[in-house]
């Protein structure tokens, strides 16, 4: 019998709205500080909670609290990535890291970088959104997906870009962090593939969380 990969599942401070756990994999939960609130009004009991406990308040019991000092370089998200990477895992789930704070949101797409520069995926999912980091590879499309796409340069630059089967296609572009030619793209009703040859791309489509994690 293959063994499942198992996927972290990481809650932020901010409401998800809808969760959905793959039946598929097997399952590594954190909450990231607040985010131990998004469980709690769930019924779900974490692996692991991370964090300094500014946001939450307080500093929660139990032998699986991973606590840090609020004076730090790592964010309370990327903590817990750190801690699900020890643990093993390659694939990410991040919920409540979308709205509120703006900081904290792009703080988050920089994490979704950390993770795809160590060979790991990230897929941040909220109200209806969906945002990875493609590093030097293909992030592939059914034909069911529907609304728009939008691709961003998250370095300097990203050489070889290609999109295949959205309304505007490219062919080995070259995007920037100066400039977004990629916003604003959309889905046609055919597969579609985004592709980055030397670089990091965040993309950015609307679809529901459970539709992403199914595909995991």
């Amino acid at each position: 019998m293959t063994k499942l990969e198992k996927i972290c599942y990481l809650f932020g401070a901010m409401d998800p709205e809808t969760v959905y756990f793959s039946t598929k994999n097997n399952q590594l939960i954190i909450a990231a500080d607040g985010g131990l609130r998004r469980l709690e009004d769930r019924g779900i009991v974490p692996d692991y909670i991370v964090g300094d406990f500014d946001s939450l308040g307080r500093v929660p019991a139990g032998d699986n609290i991973i606590r840090h000092p609020v004076e730090k370089d790592d964010t309370d998200m990327l903590l817990a990535i750190k801690t699900g990477l020890d643990q093993g895992c390659r694939t990410f789930v991040l919920y409540g890291g979308l709205g509120g704070r703006i900081d904290h949101a792009y703080a988050n797409y920089q994490a979704l970088c950390y993770l795809a520069e160590r060979g790991a995926s990230g897929w941040l999912l909220g109200g209806g959104n969906a945002v990875t980091a493609l590093r030097n590879g293909t992030l592939r499309f059914p034909a069911s997906c529907a609304g728009t796409v939008s691709v961003f340069c998250a370095g300097g630059r990203a050489a070889g870009v290609t999109l295949e089967g959205l309304y505007y296609p490219l062919h080995e572009a070259t995007l920037t962090s100066a400039f977004p030619l990629g916003v604003s793209n959309q889905f046609t009703g055919v597969p579609a593939a985004v592709t980055v040859r030397d670089g990091t791309l965040l993309v950015m489509w609307q679809e529901a969380a459970k539709t992403v994690v199914e595909r995991l």
